[in-house]
Order: structure tokens, then sequence, then C-alpha cells
């Protein structure tokens, strides 16, 4: 997700033109893409369907603007899986700060908990003691009782 965000994309002509760290120039791969068009040079891809069979009758010129118009599409497209990645991205960092919000609380949460477990713990041992006591004062008031009688 950190390489997402060190990729920016440009528009060259109406054209978007991706840009990025590792050194690859669309402008130069498409300048020599020209030029061996225009010396009638083609790539060597028979098997790769960016040119249809029926570029064979095209000229350089309508080759080269079928192509512009299928890169124009392809970066467009790009831009939109840049944009959805970034957008991806911010929901990441907004879920990952509410995670992170949540388990805090939750720690608080059981520190609160755990307290007043103990407290409880310390509040029934008084109870029993004063029960304890509360017995010994009744008997010694039946005792005193029935020595009054």
């Amino acid at each position: 997700s950190s390489k997402i965000r060190n990729v920016e994309v440009q528009s060259a002509d109406g054209v978007a033109v991706l840009e990025d760290c590792i050194g690859f120039s669309l402008t130069r791969t498409i300048s020599k893409v020209e030029e061996k068009l225009k010396k009638g040079v083609l790539p060597d891809c028979p098997d790769d369907d960016i040119i249809p069979r029926v570029g064979d009758e095209m000229g350089a010129e309508a080759q080269i603007r079928l192509l512009k118009a299928k890169l124009r599409v392809t970066q467009e497209d790009l831009a939109n899986v840049v944009f959805e990645c970034r957008k991806k991205d911010d929901e990441n960092q907004n879920l990952e700060t509410r995670l992170k919000d949540t388990e805090e609380e939750n720690t608080r949460l059981q520190r609160t908990i755990s307290l007043q477990q103990s407290q409880t713990e310390k509040y029934k041992i008084l109870s029993q003691e004063a029960n304890k006591k509360t017995e010994g004062l009744q008997q010694e008031i039946t005792a005193l009782q029935k020595v009054l009688q």
C-alpha cells in the first residue's frame, strides 16, 4: 500500500501516464514503437491482439492512433485502479485506527472488570464477617434474655 502512495498519475496530451520509481518511461517506449512503425518494422508479436488482423492493412499512422486509443483506455483503467487502491488504503487506515481504539477500550474495560471483581470479593468477605458477628450478637442477646427471665 505504501508503494501505491508513491505512484503518480499524470496526463500528457489527454492521456493518463503512470510514472513510478522503476525508471520505466512510457513516453520513451511509445517513441520507440513509433520509430519502428515509421521504418516499417512492426514488433514481433504474432500472437498478441493489440493490433487486430485488419491492422496489417492499416497505415502506420492509423496503427499509431489505434495504439494510442488503446493506451488511453488502459491508462484510464490504471488511473481508476490506482484511485480505488488509494481509497481502500484510506479505508484500511481508518479501520486500523478504529481497531486500535477498540482494543484500548477493551483493555480499559477489562481493568475495570478486574477491579470491580476484587471489590466484590472484598465486600463478600466483609459481609460474611458481619454475618458471623451478627450471629454472635444474636446468641449473646438470647443468652442475656434467658438470664433476665
